[in-house]
């Protein structure tokens, strides 16, 4: 027999209360706070509490009174360009928060030896000629089966950017004039 049998109930709901009680008050859940520390306006302790990580913004999150941070690639016009332009191609990375987008080896079928790969950097949100940076690579494989890439340089390179900036540029004038001058497209940070 244990112990615990020979203990009256109330002894035992003491007893527990206590050890419950001592673990609450060690781990900080209950701490209370000075009055004359602790601001009585509701949103500078709101304020003070997310710059310490303490909590979390509602209204911040649904995009409140402090302004849209779009977290969707569909609000990128330069992001929807460019899988809209390559959509031709085999995708093996598109990793919105990293700003790439990489295709698979493609191979249009005229030389059964040859494949290229596109990588397309995003460096900035604006729609600009310098805020793509777009890498080509070359595979020519032997009938041996080795492989040779080697990065090129070529004109596609320069039509892919071309092509990326005018659809981009249209996404944004119809951005713009389905919700109006007074919705600013915001940065993603």
């Amino acid at each position: 027999m244990s112990i615990l049998n020979y203990m009256p109930k109330k002894l035992l709901l003491l007893i527990t209360g206590l050890i419950i009680f001592s673990f609450l008050n060690s781990c900080g859940i209950y701490n209370p706070s000075d009055a004359r520390k602790v601001s009585p306006n509701s949103k500078e302790r709101v304020k003070k509490n997310l710059e310490e990580g303490k909590g979390f913004s509602i209204a911040k999150t649904l995009g409140g009174s402090e302004g849209t941070n779009y977290q969707f690639a569909s609000s990128n016009p330069m992001w929807r360009a460019t899988l809209e332009i390559l959509d031709f191609l085999p995708l093996a990375n598109v990793d919105y928060s990293g700003g790439i987008i990489t295709t698979d080896w493609y191979n249009e079928g005229t030389s059964l030896d040859e494949s290229i790969k596109i990588t397309v950097r995003f460096l900035t949100n604006e729609i600009r000629s310098d805020g793509l940076k777009i890498i080509v690579h070359k595979k020519r494989c032997s009938s041996l089966q080795t492989c040779q890439v080697v990065k090129i340089s070529s004109a596609l390179e320069h039509e892919l950017q071309v092509a990326i900036l005018k659809k981009a540029i249209l996404f944004d004038k119809e951005f713009s004039k389905k919700y109006g001058k007074k919705y600013k497209r915001a940065e993603i940070k």
